[in-house]
């Protein structure tokens, strides 16, 4: 599969998974690490990237408002949401990846976050209000605000910002099944976050994501096929929209678990390419978070028909282990996952969060990753993960 160019913003969805991989290790301090103080700071950044009218609690005091007026050169009102890490410009795709992988930690591992789930929560909603926003006229779904070139050639702040705010949209004749399916699985998995917290909310959310989701499979394509001048090379859509539809599906099931996700994910395993690149997982490929996912069923003794799922999750678990890696990962010297290509450390937190929710997975079935004459237990996967962060 051919790798994408990165820009340095594509640090930005990973950070995420860094910063929650953090409060997994139960002690807050060890040694000279304060991991509490780490997703602190974490889930702080995220505050100091907000666009738009910011509320009274914004901790991140020498911010203020801004872009008050995007979308209304469209005649819609697209403010709020992120910006994207040291841009201006706020990106629909990998916005909405964060928010996805935002929520996933919080459903999986907000019971270890302490003080700092509520503001995690709140990281969530800031973003999923922006995305009922941009997802709000059926049909369309608007995926970007602002001009990359003009914004990266003149470097200032949100608030004195002079650059082009163009707004780009993908629709029925310039569809982007890449974009529109992250922004379903967005969106489903925070109406998990937000159903008991906020039921209503969390309807509101559930009924948008099916709605884009099936917007997004009916009109299939790339978004950057269609807006190529405008989100290649920042966020092109190198690997294809196949994963993205497979993993709107997933989360569509968790979030309502209906018979009808369930049933396209088996019918479309093959056809969507479930079990390509399984060693991947970032903001423009899915596949091994699909498999992690999808598996944790499996495992849990409720959805044999997903056997096929864990098998390539448990080859992706493979994949990473020191010794017999894929020839796509290697280590460091001192053990750090490398995968050739930009912006290496993406890979790094968005693998080890995986790591970390399969050793969660195992751990509560009993189970361990057979890999040719060795096996992958919980605590080996936990500790890997753990030697990336220290």
């Amino acid at each position: 599969m051919a790798r994408k160019s990165l820009s340095f913003p594509a640090i930005f969805p990973a950070l995420l998974a860094y910063s929650f991989s953090l409060i997994l290790f139960c002690r807050p301090i060890v040694g000279a690490h304060d991991y509490h103080d780490a997703l602190r700071k974490s889930i702080l950044f995220f505050e100091g990237q907000r666009s738009g009218k910011l509320p009274p609690d914004h901790r991140v005091k020498w911010r203020r408002d801004s872009a008050l007026h995007d979308g209304s050169t469209a005649g819609v009102d697209l403010t709020g949401g992120y910006y994207d890490a040291g841009d201006n410009v706020k990106f629909g795709f990998p916005m909405a990846f964060t928010t996805t992988l935002l929520a996933w930690s919080i459903i999986d591992f907000g019971r270890n976050m302490g003080p700092e789930l509520k503001n995690a929560v709140k990281a969530v909603k800031w973003s999923t209000d922006y995305l009922l926003k941009a997802t709000a006229k059926p049909g369309v779904v608007y995926v970007q605000v602002g001009d990359a070139y003009s914004d990266h050639s003149c470097w200032e702040r949100p608030e004195d910002m002079d650059t082009l705010r163009t707004v780009y949209k993908i629709d029925t004749s310039h569809p982007g099944s890449d974009v529109a399916g992250e922004t379903a699985a967005a969106l489903a998995a925070s109406s998990i976050v937000f159903r008991s917290r906020d039921p209503a909310y969390s309807r509101l959310l559930l009924n948008r994501a099916v709605r884009v989701f099936n917007f997004a499979d009916k009109h299939r394509g790339a978004y950057s096929s269609s807006l190529h001048s405008a989100v290649c090379p920042f966020y092109c859509d190198v690997n294809g929209y196949q994963d993205e539809l497979l993993w709107a599906a997933a989360w569509l099931h968790k979030a309502s678990r209906k018979r009808v996700y369930r049933e396209y994910i088996v019918k479309n395993e093959v056809v969507l390419r479930a079990g390509d690149t399984i060693n991947e997982f970032g903001w423009d490929n899915k596949h091994a978070g699909i498999n992690v996912l999808i598996s944790k069923e499996v495992l849990m003794g409720k959805a044999e028909y997903f056997e096929s799922f864990k098998q390539n999750a448990d080859g992706f678990i493979c994949s990473l282990l020191p010794g017999i890696s894929h020839p796509q990962v290697q280590y460091s010297p001192g053990g750090l996952i490398f995968k050739a290509g930009g912006s290496n450390m993406q890979h790094v937190t968005s693998l080890s969060f995986l790591l970390l929710s399969y050793s969660n997975y195992l751990s509560h079935a009993n189970k361990v990753v057979p890999c040719d004459e060795r096996s992958a237990s919980p605590a080996l996967l936990k500790q890997l993960a753990k030697r990336q962060v220290i």
